[in-house]
């Protein structure tokens, strides 16, 4: 069996992958709040974690590669859109309604990124009723309590009843503790105490949730505490334990360390998942994205608008930006960024389309970038290598291109130039490309072959194509470009 390392959160340490059942690799990734379109830092995992899930298909086979992304559509401000916009209807069907057009456009935007759909994308409103059993689990066993706090009646998860608490954030509760502003929060027994549920103003939605502590029955109406979504959605899909969590970095304290506390104390366990992934940040042009300073940008907006660079990106090229660093590391999101990813991929892809990799059955050779902890740049760089090798003549090097590519997800790549067609080409890009070519006009006028040649490959490369020709009546050569299909 091929060697997967990956590095794990929880030890600290890069470690080779082990399945708990090789016939059913299980894998859970924190999806989207559905309150709002998503932005491009949220691009990040969605990307990364569709590799990670392409590679384990290929080692693991695809029906044996179970992925579950969920969506987070229990929100205050959802819930608050719902009663008000459709009041006579059930709460979890007013969310619907109101999430319907947040949600598709997030499946769009994944799809345009190259991503495969998951095995399962549960909804938190449709496991309402597991997170109740899982908190009335909890007060069980000692690690919950019933308890009143400014806001009303709460059920919090005590902390200090786990003795393992902030093992994967590498915090310690005492530290935790002597930070903490006592007074203001002293219906909780630890200050790091965190919700599980909490009440509904009498003017607000919420669901009812039946718990007894100490022989008496109390029933809030209410709604869950963030955490407590994905550790029940997870074990729902998957088991008490699995064997990946993956999210974004700024997940592993609170919400990560919450899900494991819960988790591992509903059911027993030292263990909610044995392997913890996390994506670095992103920033936007060398800043951190806020929409004060103006470099907030959604997916859609990068795919449908001129919003960034003055022009739209293909997803393609997207992605393709997002793999140029290793997912572990930061990564500054930039239009100079995605234009070296455009000419790269455009190169790529018109070498690609003519390539026919049917009957092959490929192997990862040992030592492949993707196998040590889902080293992207690295193979990308060997792509560049093989690219160059196939277009010298090499069978063996295009065929290895090809399904290199298929690996990073551009399995379904059409033509160099789809970043163009596809979306259409700027007045800025036309204006390039007619620089160029008048440029390469006046070199052959000089009989600077060499210089004219450089660009009419360059273009090529882009995926245009110069066309030169005569004037009828003049008998001067006339250059036209196209775009190759």
């Amino acid at each position: 069996m091929t060697e997967l390392k990956f590095w794990n959160t929880l030890t600290r340490a890069k470690e080779e992958f082990q399945p708990i059942d090789k016939n059913n690799v299980r894998m859970y990734v924190c999806g989207p709040t559905v309150y709002d379109f998503a932005h491009i830092g949220n691009a990040r995992p969605v990307i990364v974690f569709d590799v990670l899930f392409r590679l384990l298909r290929h080692v693991y086979g695809a029906d044996h590669v179970t992925y579950v992304r969920n969506i987070t559509d229990v929100d205050d401000k959802i819930n608050a859109r719902a009663l008000r916009d459709y009041p006579d209807l059930p709460l979890n069907e007013a969310i619907a309604k109101v999430t319907a057009k947040t949600a598709d456009r997030f499946h769009k935007d994944a799809a345009a990124l190259g991503s495969l759909e998951p095995t399962h994308e549960p909804r938190a409103t449709a496991h309402i009723d597991g997170m109740v059993k899982m908190i009335q689990r909890l007060i069980d066993k000692g690690n919950a309590y019933v308890t009143s706090g400014r806001e009303g009646r709460e059920v919090l998860f005590a902390v200090g009843s786990m003795p393992d608490y902030g093992k994967l954030s590498n915090r310690k509760l005492e530290d935790q503790q002597a930070g903490a502003r006592i007074a203001v929060e002293d219906h909780k027994r630890n200050p790091a105490d965190f919700v599980l549920w909490k009440e509904s103003a009498a003017d607000e939605p919420g669901w009812d949730g039946s718990f007894t502590e100490g022989g008496e029955s109390i029933t809030i109406h209410g709604r869950p505490g963030w955490h407590i979504e994905c550790s029940v959605m997870s074990e729902h899909h998957l088991g008490e334990t699995f064997d990946i969590h993956g999210g974004g970095l700024d997940l592993i304290f609170p919400h990560h360390e919450n899900e494991i506390a819960q988790s591992c104390c509903a059911h027993g366990n030292d263990r909610m998942a044995n392997l913890w992934m996390h994506n670095g940040f992103l920033q936007v042009e060398g800043k951190k994205m806020s929409k004060s300073d103006g470099n907030f940008v959604t997916i859609a907006e990068l795919l449908e608008t001129e919003k960034f660079g003055g022009r739209k990106w293909p997803g393609e090229v997207l992605r393709l930006a997002m793999l140029m660093t290793h997912y572990r590391e930061p990564i500054d999101f930039s239009v100079k960024r995605l234009e070296e990813a455009e000419g790269i991929y455009n190169r790529w892809a018109d070498l690609a389309l003519g390539t026919d990799t049917s009957g092959y059955s490929p192997k990862l050779p040992e030592g492949f970038p993707l196998l040590d902890d889902l080293n992207t740049p690295l193979v990308i760089n060997q792509l560049q290598g093989l690219y160059k090798e196939a277009k010298a003549g090499d069978a063996s090097a295009r065929i290895a291109f090809r399904l290199g590519l298929d690996l990073l997800g551009f399995d379904e790549i059409e033509y160099a130039s789809k970043a163009l067609l596809g979306f259409g080409l700027t007045e800025e890009q036309q204006s390039r490309i007619e620089a160029l070519r008048d440029e390469r006009l006046e070199l052959l006028k000089a009989k600077n072959w060499a210089e004219a040649d450089r660009i009419r490959d360059e273009l090529l490369e882009q995926g245009i194509q110069l066309k030169d020709g005569k004037n009828p009546e003049t008998g001067e050569r006339v250059t036209t470009w196209e775009v190759r299909r």
